[in-house]
């Protein structure tokens, strides 16, 4: 049996390398503070890659604050094989994008809640969203999954979004598994 090859839950983005995810979640916490009457969205979602002898998978993590910029980064998930079965792909992608929600606890999500809560009548919010690199278009593959992974998702206290809103998984995921 082949097993992935991953670090130990660690991140990266362009100005630091090997972050934890407390220094992530840190960093998030550090960016809503700047504005505690924003609009948040908090988005999960992973991509994936066939290579010639691997499969890369890369779960993207965007805390956005609607109209005024965003904080993200990447974990990247190597699989020593050629995953080419698109459902066993998709699935994957869906829980290794579930492993990274899992770790924002209801303490977390509260703590995220509380920055903006004072002001939800000032117009600010905090949603959580599963970004799935998935479609339900008549041309794509990947039409036939749509209702099994939203399921995933939802259930796991998140609003899914497939393409063309899920650009957390089908964009930025996607830029770092060429």
């Amino acid at each position: 049996m082949n097993y992935p090859i991953e670090d130990p839950l660690l991140f990266h983005n362009l100005q630091e390398k090997n972050m934890t995810f407390e220094n992530v979640y840190a960093r998030i916490i550090r960016f809503m503070n700047l504005s505690h009457n924003g609009n948040y969205r908090l988005m999960i979602g992973t991509d994936s890659q066939v290579h010639l002898k691997s499969t890369i998978f890369i779960t993207g993590i965007v805390i956005l604050n609607e109209g005024k910029g965003a904080w993200a980064c990447i974990r990247r998930v190597s699989m020593p094989r050629r995953m080419e079965r698109l459902h066993e792909r998709i699935s994957y992608e869906t829980s290794l994008t579930e492993e990274i929600v899992s770790l924002f606890t209801e303490e977390r999500k509260s703590n995220m809640i509380d920055i903006v809560l004072p002001y939800i009548y000032q117009g600010a919010s905090f949603t959580m969203e599963g970004h799935i690199d998935i479609g339900s278009g008549n041309r794509n593959k990947t039409r036939i999954y749509v209702e099994e992974m939203t399921a995933r998702i939802e259930a796991m206290g998140l609003e899914p979004k497939i393409k063309p809103e899920s650009f957390v998984a089908s964009s930025y995921a996607n830029r770092f598994t060429k």
